[in-house]
């Protein structure tokens, strides 16, 4: 200090050198206040103080234990731009450690272990002065085992404090602390006990972090005495209460005896810390002890009444970890209800809450937690901001999603997180809101916050509403300005597409960013293949599938989905069954979509056999039938007449809990109405209507329908008030369906009434409504009253169209007279359709050009209006002999697919026909011609014929008629081969040697061409009974055999039927005698059996039905 003052008086200026000297001289003499004086009059002289002159003004603030002026000088230490070094360490951890704050000395121990200083040059010094005979001091060996520690050097540590100790030198809190730190954290507990034995037998007391790592150690090598030991230790030495200790041993990870403390600071009044609760249930429900838990509850509960809130909270918590979320939000709003006080006012408490109600799908709920919330005044975290504006996007609540956005970014929160935007701009874009989720990329912008997720994430909201344009033009922002697009970007471009319906234009943008050097991906790909599939384009479909292919993606499950499903709704049969095999030989096992799909393929197609195959291989799969599956075997079983395995099915579904579909059970009723099951029907009908369908008017018609065919008229006429009352009001279609039904009852006058009622309601009617009355009055014979109405119909402003016409010629093709015909037909000429008349009493020749335009005209009509009045003019012709106009006209229908074209066929290796849905006449005209072809082919041998020749007939009736019994009287009255099939029903089936055979030979096969007499017979040549349109002549013999003999074969039908009725009796009685003599032989031999019903391979008994639609 003098020769810093002569040098003063000299006139000799100090440099920084100098000064930093000084300071550090007044510091260690324990004269701080000068050394602060000459530390501000350096900086008034102009020189900046560097860090030798920080540590040594530090150094004598910190001798004298001036804690505030150390932390100000090393504030402004920071601020001049240097760090703290390992000198300004140690002489902030020495202070502290002489004035026994060993809490702040080992914060900063940890805080210079963090920034990595290095003490080699410390040892090095140690070892300099040792050998230079200078014995080290406490501070000194604290200060180089502290750098050691800091390091990870133990080893040399180690060596520091034995070095220590031997030179008679008595470890301080902070050396034991030290010491104790670097023990623990290498687990040397065999090292650290004996450590923390003396430490204690020395009188100095560990802190809080040492005893909670040295518990950890114990806890994680299971030494239960030794942790008995120093929970004795921080109890009786320490004089630590029981909360404290109990917080030490759970943040040591000692739950059990953690448990046992608490329960002690329960017993003495103590108040309960939260989380240390919370971190020992945990625990025991980690540990699978419930039960422990529940006991550790109640005890508090019952010696700690003050801490009835935290019990209840800490209470619902362990429920929703157990996985009882329902449970716990139950016990939360009874005990929000009951519990007044500090109960739910903790923010932790809701977060959790709102954590496990997002995570198990209970939004509502979890936003009902949040209302409670801020309506205690509770101040939301940011995870809670974050988990509730999840939970509105997912209830489809953008808006309120968004207002909680902005009041978090007004509390200070800030999503640094994008993802929380993308949410946001997401259920914006699912909701067609795509400008609100441009308003907020708009915001985003102005603070640079919008990266590639964000872009694509608008894009898509763009894409959901179809907005191509928009999510084009922010495509292009990113190609200008960056993040570069990827492959969801394009995709997105892509949906924009596919949403506006513009699939032309896909193939373009994939032609543009191929151009821009994009690869299409594989997602693209199938994208747009998705897309064309929704739309039901094959064609597109299969070019870009095999275009996928060989571009070298392969096919993966999803693909073949899609694609068996497309082709299986476009009935595509053997491009499913080829796709099908191809996903087989690729690995692939058909799932239970792809299955169904096949069910519903086969079903449309009605190739039941098929679809039970199918229903087999899911079976042997291994899959259970779903919903859809059995729904399209409900439909399969009604379509194929076979409403019993329907019904079957159906009690099965609801056994397993599943509710068939309306439409199986609209299936199914028709099903029923067809097979006259009118009370299994009616009860179906009852069962739709409890469960609650919402039936439409087809059901009620349906409906209508079977009451009809019952003959149960009184009820079709109630369900016009059960129709009502379902809100369903009836229409004139309606109203027509009533009206036919009183027509098949023989109760004109009811269908007229009802005509009555419509007229005086109002409404607009059209032709069909007096069509029904009409038809009604023809069929019950009232021929003049039919007239009447149809005169009363034109006088109401409605001209007669096709509805009319049908009625009239129908009625006059079942008109036992001809003079009652021509009447009919007279009256239908003289409203000015005297075409039908003209074609029966004149030459036809020119009129074929007039018929040929009307079938025209009549095709575009709806209703089947051409079908069913072509098959009325066959009745007719074919009635009154005039059999080569049928002829033509029936060629014209196939000409105007009116008929299909091959309704009979003789082609090679293929003779059949079909007549299903024609009327009487029709099939027996069709009949005759296909006769007269198969003759022709088999007099010239070709085309040559199968082995057996099928004629499909079905079993419906069409106005009363069956067609199945018509054909069959016909050809068996000619002695034809064709026979019932003995395995499916409305068949007829001939060996086709026999029918060649039959065909050049029989005298009824000489003459097959179809001629008009030259006049018209005084009677209709056919007549209709019990169901069989048949030639007048042959009634009487058919009845007379039928009744006495049965079913017999056509020959000898045939024979039967050309004989007088005396030689007929005696031979019929001949045959019964015949037929009773060889049973009673048979009895007496005992070979009189029941015959055994025929099995197909499958097991099952199976019936193949071809049925047609009846017509009305």
């Amino acid at each position: 200090m003098k020769v810093f003052k002569d040098m003063v008086a000299s006139q000799c200026r100090p440099d920084l050198w100098t000064y930093n000297a000084m300071v550090s001289v007044y510091g260690r003499c324990g004269m701080a206040r000068e050394a602060e004086l000459l530390f501000r009059e350096l900086g008034d002289k102009g020189f900046t103080p560097d860090a030798v002159t920080f540590n040594s003004l530090l150094y004598g603030f910190a001798k004298e234990g001036n804690v505030d002026k150390v932390e100000r000088v090393c504030e402004e230490m920071v601020k001049a731009g240097f760090k703290k070094d390992e000198i300004t360490y140690n002489t902030i951890i020495h202070m502290y450690g002489k004035q026994g704050r060993i809490d702040f000395a080992l914060e900063l121990y940890d805080e210079m272990k963090s920034e990595g200083y290095r003490i080699g040059e410390a040892g090095k010094v140690m070892n300099d002065m040792v050998e230079a005979g200078v014995k080290p001091t406490l501070r000194t060996f604290s200060a180089l085992i502290c750098g050691y520690a800091k390091s990870g050097m133990r080893v040399e540590a180690e060596r520091t404090f034995d070095h220590m100790i031997r030179l008679g030198i008595k470890p301080d809190n902070l050396a034991y602390s030290v010491m104790l730190d670097i023990l623990l954290r290498f687990g040397e507990i065999r090292k650290a006990m004996p450590l923390y034995r003396a430490m204690v037998k020395d009188g100095y007391r560990p802190d809080g972090g040492i005893y909670r790592m040295l518990l950890a150690v114990l806890a994680k090598q299971s030494e239960d005495e030794l942790i008995i030991e120093v929970i004795d230790d921080m109890e009786n030495f320490c004089q630590m209460n029981p909360q404290v200790i109990s917080t030490i041993l759970i943040k040591g990870g000692c739950f059990f005896h953690g448990s046992e403390m608490l329960k002690k600071a329960a017993v003495e009044g103590y108040e309960l810390d939260r989380e240390n609760l919370l971190s020992i249930l945990d625990a025991y429900e980690a540990s699978g002890k419930i039960g422990e838990a529940l006991f550790l509850l109640e005890f508090i509960q019952e010696h700690a009444p003050s801490s009835h809130s935290l019990i209840s909270e800490s209470s619902i918590i362990m429920m929703c970890k157990s996985g009882q979320i329902a449970a716990a939000i139950e016990e939360y709003i009874r005990t929000r209800i009951f519990v007044f006080g500090s109960f739910g006012r903790n923010c932790s408490f809701y977060e959790f809450l709102i954590t496990c109600c997002e995570e198990a799908g209970l939004l509502c709920e979890a936003s009902q937690l949040f209302s409670d919330m801020k309506f205690l005044g509770i101040e939301p975290s940011l995870t809670i901001y974050q988990s509730m504006i999840g939970i509105y996007c997912k209830m489809d609540f953008p808006e309120t999603a968004h207002q909680l956005m902005d009041q978090a970014a007004k509390v200070g929160f800030s999503f640094n997180d994008l993802s929380t935007y993308v949410n946001l701009i997401e259920t914006y874009g699912r909701l067609k809101l795509w400008q609100r989720a441009e308003s907020l990329v708009g915001k985003l912008r102005q603070h640079s916050l919008v990266d590639r997720k964000v872009w694509n994430a608008l894009i898509h909201a763009y894409a959901e509403s179809g907005r191509y344009e928009q999510a084009r033009a922010v495509f292009n922002i990113m190609m200008k300005d960056g993040p570069s697009p990827t492959v969801e970007t394009v995709n997105g471009l892509m949906q924009a597409l596919i949403v506006d319906k513009r699939l032309d234009e896909l193939y373009v943008v994939v032609e543009e960013l191929q151009d821009m050097g994009f690869k299409i991906s594989k997602s693209t790909i199938l994208l747009m293949l998705d897309a064309f599939a929704r739309a039901g384009n094959i064609f597109e479909v299969r070019k870009i599938y095999n275009g996928m292919k060989a571009a070298g993606y392969l096919p993966n499950m999803h693909l073949y989905r899609s694609m068996i499903t497309l082709l299986s709704r476009g009935k595509r049969v053997r491009d499913v069954e080829l796709m099908v095999a191809e996903m087989q030989e690729a690995g692939f096992r058909p799932d239970l979509s792809i299955f169904n799909s096949l069910l519903k393929m086969y079903t449309a197609i009605e190739n039941f056999m098929k679809t039970l195959e199918v229903y087999q291989s899911i079976l042997d799969a291994g899959f259970k039938a779903d919903e859809d599956t059995y729904n399209t075997l409900i439909v399969m079983y009604s379509r194929d007449r076979r409403p019993e395995e329907g019904f079957t099915l159906l009690n099965e579904m609801r056994k397993q809990g599943l509710e068939p579909k309306l439409d199986s059970y609209k299936s199914l009723l028709a099903a029923c109405g067809k097979e006259q099951m009118w009370d299994q029907a009616e009860e179906l009908f009852k069962d739709m209507r409890s469960k609650g369908f919402k039936l439409d008017r087809l059901v009620y018609h349906l409906m209508m329908k079977i009451y009809r065919n019952a003959g149960n008229h009184s009820k079709a006429q109630h369900l016009l008030v059960l129709m009502k009352d379902d809100g369903i009001e009836p229409t004139i279609a309606t109203m027509h369906m009533l009206m036919v039904s009183y027509g098949t009852a023989g109760q004109p006058q009811e269908a007229e009434n009802v005509l009555n009622n419509l007229k005086t309601s109002g409404l607009e009617l059209s032709s069909l409504p007096y069509s029904s009355v009409i038809d009604a009055y023809l069929k019950n014979g009232d021929y003049n009253l039919g007239i009447a109405k149809l005169l009363e119909m034109k006088g109401d402003g409605l001209e007669p169209d096709h509805r009319i016409w049908t009625c009239f010629i129908r009625a006059a093709s079942l008109c036992e007279r001809t003079n009652q015909a021509v009447m009919l037909l007279n009256a239908l000429g003289n409203t000015g359709f005297d075409l039908p008349i003209r074609l029966l009493t004149e030459k036809t020749g020119p009129m074929v050009l007039e018929v040929d335009r009307l079938l025209e005209e009549l095709v575009l009509l709806e209703d089947n209006a051409c079908f069913n009045f072509v098959n009325a003019l066959e009745d007719l012709f074919w009635a009154f002999e005039r059999r080569a106009t049928a002829s033509w006209i029936f060629q014209l229908a196939i000409k105007r697919n009116i008929y299909h074209h091959d309704v009979f066929r003789v082609a090679e290796k293929d003779w059949g026909a079909d007549f299903r849905k024609l009327s009487a006449g029709a099939a027996l005209v069709g009949l005759t011609l296909w006769l007269d072809n198969m003759q022709d082919a088999s007099l010239q041998g070709s085309p040559e014929s199968p082995k057996s020749v099928v004629l499909i007939t079905g079993t419906a009736e069409y106005n009363m008629v069956s067609l199945s019994n018509t054909l069959k009287a016909y050809l068996w009255e000619m002695g034809s081969p064709f026979l019932p099939c003995k395995t499916r029903t409305g068949v007829l089936v001939a060996k086709a040697h026999s029918l060649r055979m039959w065909l050049k030979d029989s005298s009824f096969c000489v003459d097959l061409e179809l001629k008009d007499a030259l006049a018209l017979p005084e009677t209709n040549s056919m007549k209709l009974t019990e169901g069989y349109f048949m030639r007048a002549g042959l009634v009487p013999a058919f009845k007379d055999i039928n009744e006495r003999l049965g079913q017999v074969r056509p020959k000898k039908f045939a024979r039967l039927a050309l004989l007088s009725k005396e030689s007929r009796d005696k031979v019929i009685e001949a045959d019964i005698q015949g037929r009773k003599e060889k049973l009673e032989k048979m009895r007496k031999k005992g070979l009189v059996r029941a015959r055994k019903p025929t099995r197909l391979r499958t097991g099952k008994f199976m019936r193949r039905q071809h049925k047609a639609h009846t017509n009305s």
